[in-house]
């Protein structure tokens, strides 16, 4: 039979004991509780970088979809030959999306910062969508938010042909709007694309999106001969820009018709 004094010595040792358990089973528990949000936050940094950048929110630079981030080190392949030696250059962003697609945009904007006019050049990788309406993109580049989607109004002509005018749905005929303008090619796979809202009349924001086209040029091809094609076949077509107030040889969304076959 145990003595008193020695049952009395042997509790303690067993508290200590369970004290050290339980201790031990807490910085255990810290220790993993720790290591799992580190994990976590690895794998948050993982996937920013495999998304490339985050967005960056400057007024002048176009909002990134998903997939697309800036590319500071890709050389413009585009410019816009000038029609005086006082004109602003526009800032010029370059986008590049994993799967091959390439955006190059130029924007203008006013002395108090807002966007007046837009140009992309969209040379389509895999990531393209061909079910997705292209003039959606437009809206939301427009500024018109969840405002009704775009319609129709007309054609006009430029170098690279016939090319789709579209205006904010509802709009009044002769009021004053921005107009967004679109042009697919097949041949290599292009999509020009933007908006104008300059001009105090219908006919002058027309002949300003069809000077732009017009004085649109090819810096680089890169290793792409198809394009380097089609802008030298469009250089053949090349008018000069319509002086202000000359008439207006553009085509209306009233009389859609063109010269020529599509």
């Amino acid at each position: 039979m145990q003595s008193p004094e020695a049952s009395t010595a042997a509790n303690p040792t067993q508290i200590h004991l369970a004290l050290a358990a339980f201790a031990d089973e807490v910085v255990g528990t810290l220790a993993r509780l720790f290591a799992y949000v580190g994990a976590l936050v690895l794998f948050a940094i993982l996937g920013l970088s495999a998304l490339g950048q985050l967005p960056n929110l400057r007024d002048d630079e176009p909002a990134l979809k998903p997939g697309w981030s800036v590319a500071d080190r890709s050389p413009p392949a585009f410019a816009l030959s000038r029609l005086d030696s006082s004109e602003k250059t526009a800032s010029y962003t370059i986008l590049r999306h994993p799967e091959g697609g390439r955006r190059d945009v130029m924007r203008w904007a006013s002395e108090a910062d807002e966007a007046v006019a837009e140009l992309e050049i969209y040379r389509e990788g895999g990531e393209f969508d061909v079910a997705r309406p292209a003039a959606m993109d437009l809206t939301v580049r427009m500024g018109l938010g969840t405002a009704p989607p775009l319609e129709q109004a007309g054609l006009i002509d430029t170098k690279f042909g016939p090319v789709a005018l579209f205006r904010p749905s509802g709009t009044a005929e002769g009021a004053r709007a921005c107009l967004g303008y679109l042009k697919r090619s097949e041949e290599p796979a292009l999509q020009i694309s933007g908006f104008s809202c300059q001009g105090d009349s219908l006919p002058a924001r027309r002949a300003a999106i069809a000077c732009t086209l017009n004085r649109l040029t090819l810096l680089t091809s890169g290793n792409e001969p198809k394009l380097a094609e089609l802008f030298a076949h469009a250089e053949l077509k090349r008018r000069p820009c319509a002086p202000p107030g000359s008439s207006d040889w553009l085509l209306g969304a009233a009389n859609a018709q063109l010269r020529g076959a599509l």
